[in-house]
């Protein structure tokens, strides 16, 4: 009897991490540094619109949007509308070859004209994988509600071509738009592409 009891407490535990990062659904809390030490929440930004954007500056997809110069473009633009702008890295702390501190994290991005919010350090991967952040670039919206209202590519064109960025359905920057607009999103749980998050 017990054991159905645990598996079914089990099987709802199980539920609720699937249902928690489903479109529509109450986007999950996280509290994580960012590469100055200080710690950035969700509560803290309680009633604005959110961007998550999974980074790994080494991969040749997140170069394409950043060497185009299309990701800057996209953080000033909609930090300008007073969109929160976290970049993430869940590149896994244990791992020597594949993890960036926060210094040299930050470093990069402004060596890449980073416009967001914040840069956040997610070397134990637990917001990326209560996200289910599966690549770089992965991105997601957050509304004012604090719900998740978008998971998915950056655009349609999953090349690592920068030529192809201008040619490409602007995918996630339609989506936002339509957030701050409070309009419906079409397609807002597609498949991204780009490299796989080093968790």
């Amino acid at each position: 009897m017990k054991l159905l009891a645990y598996a079914t407490l089990a099987g709802a535990f199980a539920l609720a991490s699937v249902t928690a990062k489903e479109v529509g659904k109450a986007a999950p809390e996280f509290s994580v540094q960012d590469t100055a030490g200080k710690e950035v929440s969700l509560a803290d930004h309680k009633g604005k619109t959110i961007v998550l954007e999974w980074v790994n500056f080494g991969c040749p997809f997140v170069k394409k949007h950043y060497g185009s110069g299309n990701m800057q473009k996209l953080q000033e633009t909609y930090t300008a509308k007073e969109v929160v702008w976290l970049t993430v890295s869940s590149a896994n702390k244990d791992k020597a070859d594949v993890f960036v501190e926060g210094s040299k994290l930050a470093e990069a991005a402004k060596d890449q004209g980073s416009k967001a919010t914040a840069i956040l350090v997610d070397g134990d991967g637990k917001l990326g994988k209560s996200y289910g952040a599966e690549v770089t670039p992965h991105m997601m919206i957050i509304d004012k509600e604090g719900k998740l209202a978008y998971r998915g590519e950056i655009d349609s064109l999953h090349t690592t071509e920068q030529s192809d960025v201008a040619k490409a359905d602007k995918t996630f920057a339609n989506a936002l738009d339509n957030v701050l607009a409070g309009k419906p999103v079409e397609n807002a749980n597609n498949k991204p592409y780009g490299c796989g998050v080093k968790y």
